[in-house]
């Protein structure tokens, strides 16, 4: 039987293939030696396994049967050693983040290269979600930390402040002047397209607030995905965007995008790392909060 198990690889690799060739190339084995493979296997077992023919090879049917056997036998096989790797896997720590994309891309990435750098053992993953997806993840326990814009309510969550941003309209300057020359006279916001995030995002409904609050109405609205398009659209001449300031500071002090007057400034918000109250104390979590805590606002 042991002497067989190599065989047995070969010959389930040749039925599955119908190949002697494809299989050459697969166990990187010469096909003269994959066929003495198959002959010593027909020896020890007494029986033909294989028909042969210039198109290739099929089963006989003791090779039919003993396929089935061998087929079942390396199932087995592959799921004692995934069970291996799994019980290997689970005694590695692991981190849960869940982050708008925005989000992850100018606030989580500065802080996870420190976070890996102190904890390098850590196998992370990230859900790049909406604040209100991400707080549903938190609910379900699918994740461990999330970064968000802070919402009005978060009853039974921790939310530690990390920084403070401010919303803005941003355009071009060409693209102010060519507002200018096609509707001289009558207001940008009757005129111009505000570009703005999807109704479900956190940001566009604080911004609608303010907006409504101060009685401004906006004409023509195009919604993108993501606040990196809304910037490049921006940059590109499409519009005005509806931003967050501190995502566009380069831009602005070089004068490839300016900013555009609604009429009034909007407030500060926070964002910041939010968690289960019962999960503030996590050793994997609570350096997080150690940094924004000691964070500037």
């Amino acid at each position: 039987m042991q002497e067989n198990l190599s065989l047995y690889h070969i010959f389930y690799t040749v039925a599955s293939t119908g190949s002697i060739s494809h299989s050459s190339r697969d166990l990187y084995i010469s096909q003269p030696a994959i066929s003495k493979a198959i002959q010593k296997l027909e020896r020890n077992l007494d029986t033909v396994l294989f028909n042969r023919n210039s198109r290739g090879v099929t089963l006989t049917p003791d090779g039919e049967l003993l396929f089935e056997k061998v087929k079942a036998a390396l199932m087995l096989l592959d799921e004692g050693e995934n069970s291996i790797r799994h019980n290997h896997s689970r005694n590695i720590p692991k981190l849960r983040l869940g982050a708008s994309s925005t989000l992850s891309k100018y606030v989580l990435l500065s802080h996870l290269k420190d976070y890996i750098d102190q904890f390098p053992h850590v196998r992370i993953t990230i859900s790049c979600q909406s604040t209100y997806q991400t707080l549903q993840l938190l609910d379900e326990e699918k994740i461990d930390l999330g970064l968000i814009g802070r919402p009005q309510k978060l009853r039974g969550y921790f939310f530690q402040p990390l920084l403070q941003i401010r919303d803005t309209f941003v355009c071009t300057e060409q693209y102010l002047q060519n507002q200018k020359k096609l509707y001289p006279g009558e207001p940008l916001l009757q005129t111009a397209t505000f570009m703005m995030l999807d109704e479900d995002n956190i940001t566009r409904q604080t911004v609608n607030t303010q907006l409504k609050d101060h009685l401004v109405e906006l004409s023509h609205i195009l919604e993108v995905t993501t606040m990196d398009l809304l910037i490049q659209f921006a940059e590109i001449g499409l519009g005005v965007a509806c931003v967050i300031r501190d995502f566009v500071e380069k831009e602005l002090e070089e004068g490839t995008l300016v900013e555009v007057p609604v009429g009034f400034s909007f407030p500060p918000r926070e964002i910041g790392f939010v968690c289960r109250q019962k999960d503030v104390d996590s050793p994997l979590i609570a350096p997080f909060f150690g940094e924004a805590a000691n964070t500037d606002l």
